[in-house]
């Protein structure tokens, strides 16, 4: 799909990298033209220097035919009216805003437009490498039967198969995050120091695969 960001600091500067990497076409605005520099010369995509909010610019950078718009600027305010002029205005269907205070993260989630907050996710994320324990929910469904979760797994089962993890857990192993990189394990799989296991459960489970999962395997 086509997908505009909004901000071409680092973050919106990797996630148009990534983006495009995958396939997609994307447009970055910024006011500062020089911060387009942060793309790189293999950056394929449109560099539109403008106010982000700006329907005009918008429509530069193809908001009308765009699956997706995201506002990472370094500002609160902006973020949050680019993303409700592309919702709104132009009927974005996929919308998301780095909001810094958390406060107004929650508010404009209650709002309907998706939030991320820097400064709660990267407490978070600091607190889970710090005191690595219990899981950290990443998805549930509808329902809320089922989840996608981050479950800390004890040193023990470093050298031991993820099939006989899964296996004496009783649950899939959707992925691992190794040195930065997503992993989809096979049978033949090993567990490494600082792998990250990201686990699909039901929800009425987390205790018993905490437990299993801190524990070791069983001799």
């Amino acid at each position: 799909m086509h997908i505009v960001i909004m901000g071409c600091g680092r973050v919106g500067a990797e996630l148009a990298q990534t983006l495009e990497r995958q396939g997609h076409t994307v447009a970055v605005i910024d006011r500062d033209p020089t911060a387009f520099r942060r793309l790189g010369s293999g950056f394929g995509g449109r560099r539109v220097t403008g106010i982000g909010f700006d329907q005009d610019t918008l429509r530069e950078a193809g908001i009308e035919e765009a699956g997706a718009f995201a506002a990472v600027s370094s500002g609160d305010n902006s973020n949050i009216i680019a993303a409700r002029v592309a919702r709104e205005m132009f009927g974005t269907k996929h919308v998301a805003a780095r909001i810094y205070d958390p406060r107004r993260a929650e508010v404009y989630q209650r709002l309907g437009i998706p939030t991320v907050a820097t400064v709660r996710w990267t407490a978070d994320q600091m607190l889970r490498r710090l005191l690595p324990s219990g899981s950290e929910p990443l998805w549930r469904d509808p329902s809320g039967a089922v989840q996608l979760a981050e479950v800390h797994t004890s040193a023990a089962w470093v050298g031991e198969r993820v099939s006989r993890l899964q296996e004496e857990a009783g649950v899939r192993i959707a992925f691992l995050t190794r040195l930065g990189e997503a992993i989809l394990p096979t049978s033949q799989t090993v567990l490494q120091e600082g792998d990250l296991v990201h686990v699909m459960m039901r929800c009425d489970e987390v205790a018993r695969v905490e437990e299993v999962f801190a524990v070791g395997p069983e001799s």
